[in-house]
């Protein structure tokens, strides 16, 4: 069993990493509404960078199996699950009662194929953990995944399923420890809850606080019981900039890695963090924002790179195109090349924008006071916490299907062990195809008032040298190297209790 620690070659192997990437091209088509800031059409703009600069031809490329109830249900409740995977435009009206009582409606609306678009993001988020705990890859990405607010019994923030809280479960079958580290500008609240009162999972969250969305993530919310001082929460204030949020980020994520040693890490990059977001009220650049992406891979240990925010779409997919080539240890070339949007990034066509001029208002004696109290509850982790294994759930299986087979549409067969939910009706693929101005400047801006969701205690009981790459003018982009990932998931659908009994 991996304990923590190195799990890569150091020295000159060192910058080497074997890179899996999820990704199905129909994710760009699913659309939350006129005026909506949440816009899965980015993910399909990611990808088109990430082929055009030739990034594809140097990773794994998968088309994620989709999450069935069942996964699912490991961390969210059985009638939360079922309201989704029937709720319908044309049925919303009949259940309002249940619309309120599970929080979707306006921030979080009922759009066409919106189960098939959890089970795809959530799919991809659980595979690339798969591939991480058979040491298949050294470093997952799921740019559609990320979406952290999503609640046990509730959708929050755009998010209505937690891929993150789902991975975490998969990767805790092989890790004694995970750590998850939150670089959106909204605090991580649905994965901090969900691990509050465990020790095995550390959540770190670098976030906007005071009189922001979701209201959460005061740096005095420490853990509660056995997992506290295992949440660890960075408030910050508007205007950030790259060397203030690196002198915070890197201080504090080294003692983390130096004390907690988790066995694999999941980084959440919400890009909403940068300069010029639609929502957002920070100041860094991309490359000030993948300097984390390249800390935390420096570490050696298994890394899942999972999306989250980003609102202005075009920053967005240069930020992950550019994570993504920070990931494999390739240095992607400023300008742009041409491809299927290239309008969108105009007047200059690059991949880095400027940060604005505006004013940062985390003074540097803030930052040291948040510093100094962060690193003062680290001290008092005297060391990594040891959980013996009683009992765990069979590994997930990961059959692969490649995409040039004779029957390319076909899942499973009889005789696979994938077997559909018998009681599960088809969900119609009816989405409908996003059209965005190629400025990327939104009119609608959305209001986020939510209140504080206390924790819910859920713990163990309920649950050197790069490569230049210049652009290329690749063909077949939108689905250029995708496979079919298959991942058989354990029968049972054993809650956390079964999974991690008490020692």
């Amino acid at each position: 069993m991996d304990t923590g620690g190195n799990s890569l070659t150091s020295g000159p192997d060192g910058v080497k990493r074997k890179v899996c990437y999820f990704y199905d091209p129909e994710v760009g088509n699913y659309y939350y509404g006129q005026g909506h800031p949440m816009k899965p059409h980015r993910i399909r703009m990611t990808h088109a960078l990430l082929a055009h600069y030739g990034l594809l031809q140097h990773m794994q490329v998968l088309k994620p199996f989709p999450a069935r109830d069942r996964d699912l249900c490991r961390f969210h409740a059985d009638d939360y699950v079922s309201f989704l995977r029937s709720i319908t435009p044309e049925t919303q009206q009949d259940q309002i009662r249940q619309l309120k009582r599970f929080n979707v409606g306006e921030d979080c609306p009922v759009f066409d194929g919106l189960y098939s678009f959890c089970q795809t993001y959530a799919g991809g988020s659980v595979g690339g953990a798969v591939k991480l705990n058979h040491g298949l890859c050294d470093i997952a990405i799921n740019w559609a995944g990320g979406l952290h607010h999503a609640k046990k019994c509730e959708a929050s923030g755009f998010c209505y399923v937690n891929d993150i809280v789902l991975a975490i479960l998969e990767l805790l079958k092989q890790h004694e420890r995970v750590l998850y580290v939150d670089i959106d500008i909204h605090h991580g609240d649905g994965v901090e809850e969900a691990f509050y009162a465990t020790d095995r999972v550390m959540t770190v969250s670098f976030h906007k606080f005071g009189d922001y969305f979701p209201g959460t993530g005061h740096i005095q919310d420490i853990g509660y019981g056995s997992g506290k001082y295992y949440s660890l929460n960075v408030p910050l204030d508007d205007g950030i900039d790259d060397e203030s949020y690196h002198l915070l980020f890197k201080p504090i994520m080294g003692k983390v890695m130096e004390i907690f040693k988790p066995g694999a890490v999941v980084l959440q990059c919400g890009a909403d963090s940068l300069s010029g977001d639609r929502l957002g009220c920070f100041n860094l650049s991309i490359k000030g924002h993948a300097e984390c992406v390249k800390f935390m891979r420096s570490f050696n240990v298994p890394l899942l790179l999972l999306g989250g925010g980003g609102y202005t779409i075009r920053n967005v997919a240069r930020c992950w195109c550019y994570e993504t080539g920070v990931a494999l240890g390739i240095e992607v070339e400023d300008k742009m090349p041409e491809h299927e949007y290239y309008e969108y990034f105009g007047p200059d066509y690059t991949l880095h924008v400027a940060p604005s001029n505006m004013e940062n208002k985390n003074s540097r004696q803030m930052l040291e006071v948040i510093r100094n109290d962060l690193l003062h509850n680290l001290s008092k982790l005297q060391h990594a916490p040891s959980v013996p294994f009683q009992e765990r759930p069979p590994d997930t299986e990961t059959p692969e299907v490649d995409e040039d087979q004779e029957d390319g549409d076909k899942r499973w067969d009889a005789d696979s062990d994938m077997d559909v939910d018998d009681d599960r009706k088809p969900i119609p693929s009816r989405v409908k195809r996003e059209a965005v101005e190629p400025d990327g400047k939104d009119k609608d801006g959305v209001i986020i008032v939510m209140e504080r969701v206390k924790a819910l205690d859920v713990g163990m009981e309920e649950s050197g040298s790069t490569t230049k790459v210049t652009g290329i003018n690749s063909m077949g982009m939108e689905e250029a190297g995708v496979k079919m990932e298959e991942e058989g998931t354990n029968k049972s659908s054993g809650a956390a209790d079964q999974m991690f009994p008490k020692t």
